[in-house]
């Protein structure tokens, strides 16, 4: 049971009409006692566990296709499909198929499949009858032989007579003798008879005729057929895009001819496949499945022969790497891995493990910073791409990579800074590589997909190398963009602002793709994050952003905040209370106006979430600074409902105060609740929480003392309290818009 000829493949076919890869064994046919019969047993060359039992069935239609593959259905929607390492072993298998069925094994299927609605019309076909009677293949015939082949597609027993007819009478090849007459006589009623011809006789879906329309002799024929649909003025140059456009460039000599030819073929006919031939109606999309299991195992047969060459791959690497290797050379390698990659995602799980293993080893990483650094466009959009896929593959395993990288190199050249730089710099005004660029790194920052362990180590010393070497890349665009002259209380004059919101289109497209990674990190990374936005007064800087003329900008702005007030952090709150940094988002609603649209909305919810959710500090502080602004505002019941909660709250502690006549620096065990509401789920947070909350509860106590007159009481407020007249003339209460 060793021996190779017997090696195979399990597939299924899934609801996507794709092959699934159910393991590697060795086949054998003997007589099942349970089965009471002959059946195919394959056995896991991993552990000898049983990965197929299937009885050969007299009734089954079993084909052979490609020499290597016997396909057959155990039921309705469940197919199956055996492939060989070796030619001998098929034909060893597909003998005791035949043996067991009392078939001829020379042909290529065992049955005609039989349709019910046709069961009865079966059984009165006289035995003689075993093929479709072909009319002789000549110019004349032409148009007969057109309306044949259309007029059994819609009969599955008729189909298989027809494609046994082609086959044994190699009509085929005579077919496509008379294309290259009907060309040379420019006969375009011929011509347009042979496209109806061939495109019906690929539709019968047969691998044994594709085996013959396929091969090197045939293909150009066949795709010069295609040109000429009677649909179109003018035929289509496909074989003219196909020998001088397409080129096929072999950056390092293939030596194989046999890969050579099978990637030619290949090519064809995935371009056959989505280019030539219409999209097929409800009626014919399963005409052409075996077409598409074709290309799928041609894939498979090529990428494995490709990486079994490791000659070939590594000198592929070596080139990639080397300095000297000219950038059209590199050109060339890069683009070839690409397809190299799109090619692998036609394995399963377990083999695809072991191609992006083999190109870890040989150094796809390194290779992927230099060339992710050149200036071609078009190299890198291919090295992006080479990335997606080892990003989605195994984000760990570029995240290992890139963390071992500051050891040897400096920030500048960190694989993610590289990342990073090119979302920023894409040049592209739609932002197309931006936006696939932003994904791919929310992909690596998401601790979701992190290895999960007791110690929790790659969450932890990831998040802490992103936020200590990448993160001044990702922020540093936003911070440019808001950096500018600040009047005495920190905040942008109105001259400042509205230069800053010159700038264009696609500036404001990238600030927003910014925007929402932050928006990710604040939802998932509460230390780092929370820890980043205090140092670097980032909320501010982001809110700055309210006031830009593209609305989507500011509703990015807006939805930073809300997504930082939704997590109910006292942290969080206070340094919101502290900045006054419901300014600028209370003066666009007002700037709004009485337009009913998406900014006025979100606004509205996030006031909204505040009344529902009850954040008591954050009530008392819009209510005491900003009522009078907003109370005329009565179509939504928000800030009155917001006032409501303030008075309640008020009077609650009152009554608590004077029925216990406390210290109002004690906290109670529902205040003590209160404060530990919060989860933290990084590593470090719990120090980090305490120290915040014992530093807040003096603020609380303060809070309490004063009847919810102010939160906290900070040192650099001493200006504000000297001066309670000079405040009482401008507060915002009494202006329309808040200004400082």
């Amino acid at each position: 049971m060793s021996d190779t000829r017997r090696r195979v493949k399990v597939y299924t076919l899934n609801e996507d009409r794709q092959w699934d890869d159910r393991g590697t064994g060795h086949v054998s046919s003997t007589f099942v006692e349970r089965l009471k019969g002959i059946s195919l047993l394959v056995r896991a060359e991993s552990d000898g566990s049983l990965l197929l039992e299937s009885k050969i069935s007299p009734n089954t239609a079993y084909q052979k296709q490609q020499d290597t593959l016997i396909v057959w259905s155990e039921a309705d929607n469940y197919d199956l499909a055996l492939s060989f390492q070796e030619k001998a072993g098929c034909d060893e298998i597909w003998e005791k198929i035949c043996q067991v069925q009392g078939k001829d094994p020379a042909l290529d299927i065992t049955q005609d499949p039989i349709d019910e609605s046709e069961e009865e019309r079966f059984e009165e076909i006289p035995e003689t009858s075993h093929l479709v009677e072909l009319p002789p293949c000549e110019l004349s015939r032409l148009e007969e032989i057109a309306d044949l082949v259309t007029s059994v597609l819609s009969s599955p027993i008729r189909r298989e007579k027809l494609a046994l007819a082609l086959m044994s009478e190699g009509y085929i090849k005579k077919l496509l003798g008379l294309f290259r007459v009907c060309e040379d006589l420019d006969n375009r009623e011929g011509l347009h008879h042979l496209y109806e011809i061939v495109r019906g006789v690929l539709f019968l879906n047969k691998a044994a005729l594709f085996e013959v329309m396929f091969s090197d002799d045939c293909i150009m024929d066949v795709v010069g057929c295609l040109e000429y649909d009677p649909a179109l003025v003018q035929p289509k140059r496909h074989r003219e895009f196909l020998t001088k456009t397409a080129k096929f460039k072999e950056v390092i000599p293939i030596t194989d001819s046999e890969l050579r030819q099978k990637i030619h073929q290949t090519y064809r006919v995935q371009y056959i496949q989505d280019i030539i031939l219409p999209t097929p109606s409800v009626f014919e999309e399963n005409f052409l499945s075996t077409l598409t299991s074709f290309i799928f195992f041609n894939k498979v047969e090529i990428v494995s022969m490709l990486q079994e060459d490791e000659k070939f791959l590594t000198e592929v690497f070596a080139q990639l790497t080397d300095e000297a290797t000219e950038d059209s050379k590199r050109r060339e390698l890069v683009n070839f891995v690409k397809e190299f990659c799109a090619f692998s995602q036609t394995l399963q799980p377990q083999n695809r493990d072991a191609f992006f293993k083999t190109l870890a080893n040989l150094g796809i990483l390194p290779a992927l910073e230099i060339v992710m650094g050149m200036d071609d466009l078009q190299v890198r959009a291919a090295a992006t791409d080479i990335f997606s896929y080892l990003v989605e593959f195994s984000p760990s395993m570029v995240r290992e990579f890139v963390m071992q990288e500051p050891q040897q190199t400096d920030d500048d050249v960190l694989l993610i800074n590289v990342v990073i730089k090119q979302m920023i710099c894409d040049s592209d005004p739609e932002l197309g590589g931006a936006v696939q660029l932003m994904g791919l790194l929310r992909t690596l920052i998401d601790p979701e997909n992190m290895l999960a362990s007791t110690n929790k180590t790659e969450k932890t010393e990831f998040l802490s190398f992103f936020y200590k070497y990448c993160m001044h890349v990702l922020t540093a665009p936003l911070l440019a963009n808001t950096a500018h002259d600040k009047n005495s209380k920190g905040e942008l004059g109105t001259e400042a602002t509205h230069k800053l919101f010159q700038y264009n289109f696609q500036t404001a497209q990238l600030l927003a793709l910014i925007l929402e990674l932050l928006t990710f990190c604040v939802e998932h990374h509460t230390y780092h994050i929370k820890t980043y936005i205090m140092n670097k007064d980032l909320l501010r800087r982001v809110l700055v952003l309210m006031n830009s003329k593209h609305t989507f900008l500011a509703l990015c702005a807006l939805r930073f905040m809300r997504r930082i007030i939704g997590l109910k952090d006292e942290y969080y709150n206070r340094y919101i209370i502290k900045g006054n940094l419901f300014e600028p988002v209370i003066n666009a609603l007002l700037d709004n106006g009485t337009r009913y649209n998406l900014l006025n909305s979100a606004i509205i919810e996030l006031f909204e979430f505040i009344k529902v959710e009850d954040i008591k500090s954050l009530i008392a502080h819009i209510v005491d600074n900003f009522y009078k602004a907003l109370e005329s505002i009565e179509y939504v019941q928000t800030f009155k409902g917001l006032k409501g909660r303030y008075e309640q709250e008020k009077d609650r502690q009152s009554q608590r105060l004077n029925r216990y006549r406390r210290d109002a620096r004690s906290l109670d065990e529902d205040e003590e609740l209160w404060f530990n509401d919060e989860d933290e789920d990084d590593d470090g947070e719990a120090v980090e929480k305490s120290r915040m909350e014992d530093d807040f509860s003096d603020s609380y106590g303060k809070y309490m003392e004063t009847a919810l007159v102010g939160l906290v009481d900070y040192p650099d407020d001493e200006d504000e309290e000297e001066e309670d007249e000079e405040e009482e003339e401008q507060s915002p209460r009494k202006r329309p818009r808040l200004s400082s």
